[in-house]
């Protein structure tokens, strides 16, 4: 959807840093026809080494095929930029403290990505492990390791940020949530409705959306899980029309009827 939408608001001066996933490979959700950059870490985004990076440039930019040279110049127009910002320098403003894990690791590389000035318009980051089977624990284990590392992360990118996060929206979410009662094994199996937690600047915070079916079992999904009561397009519409600018979601989302109330 977000590769839709690349597609659906094209700007005349974008960058190749307009859309970019810190992770090995594109997520689907940046999938498309619209150019996306997907990288490990940003220090290492690059050729090193003069001669060898300017004959490897090189025999790109005389590539025959038309399709493989374009992309070769783009490559390397995006190293040129990023070599300019030169990350290996940043240090985190308003002392926020990013987590040494992969998923800190990749906000904090968001964050020099935004204020590089890059033309940095949609960024992707994601964190495992809530596959909860076995011993997901309480207020100590996997799960509460997870959602640490998750929270701690978000806020160290909200801190860094600051005054750049009055024009940033920050969106999470889950392919799945957990059923409501705990397995025989102390963890908990795939279920339906889960949460999902926008922030930023034009975010009307603090509160919690939508209706609560509650967990009353006759109030589950199939008498087992959290059912769901609110479209996760609707919410991604609204942003992509508030916040990113889109005239007309239906083209981001195909055959899906956005609901008109939330634009009004």
């Amino acid at each position: 959807w977000l590769n839709r939408y690349l597609q659906a608001r094209q700007l005349t001066e974008a960058t190749p840093f307009r859309a970019v996933a810190l992770t090995p490979q594109m997520p689907r959700m940046l999938q498309g026809r619209a150019a996306t950059l997907a990288m490990n870490q940003i220090g290492t985004f690059a050729v090193r080494g003069g001669a060898a990076g300017g004959a490897f440039e090189a025999e790109y930019a005389a590539a025959a095929d038309r399709l493989i040279g374009g992309t070769g110049r783009e490559a390397f127009d995006a190293m040129r930029r990023l070599e300019r910002a030169d990350p290996s320098r940043y240090a985190p403003d308003h002392g926020a403290d990013y987590p040494a894990t992969a998923f800190g690791q990749a906000l904090r590389q968001i964050a020099q990505l935004v204020k590089a000035d890059l033309g940095l318009e949609v960024a992707f980051a994601e964190i495992g492990g809530w596959d909860t089977h076995v011993n997901q624990g309480s207020t100590q284990g996997q799960l509460a390791t997870r959602l640490d590392d998750f929270a701690r992360s978000i806020a160290a990118l909200v801190t860094d940020l600051g005054d750049h996060m009055a024009d940033t929206v920050v969106l999470t979410m889950s392919e799945f949530g957990r059923a409501v009662r705990e397995n025989g094994n102390r963890g908990t199996d795939h279920g339906h409705g889960n949460a999902m937690l926008v922030m930023g600047g034009g975010v009307r915070g603090g509160k919690v959306y939508g209706r609560w079916p509650g967990l009353a079992e006759e109030a589950r999904y199939e008498g087992r899980d959290l059912a769901v009561t609110t479209d996760f397009r609707n919410v991604f519409a609204e942003i992509a029309v508030r916040h990113l600018g889109v005239r007309d979601a239906g083209p981001v989302f195909p055959g899906f009827k956005v609901e008109a109330r939330n634009f009004a």
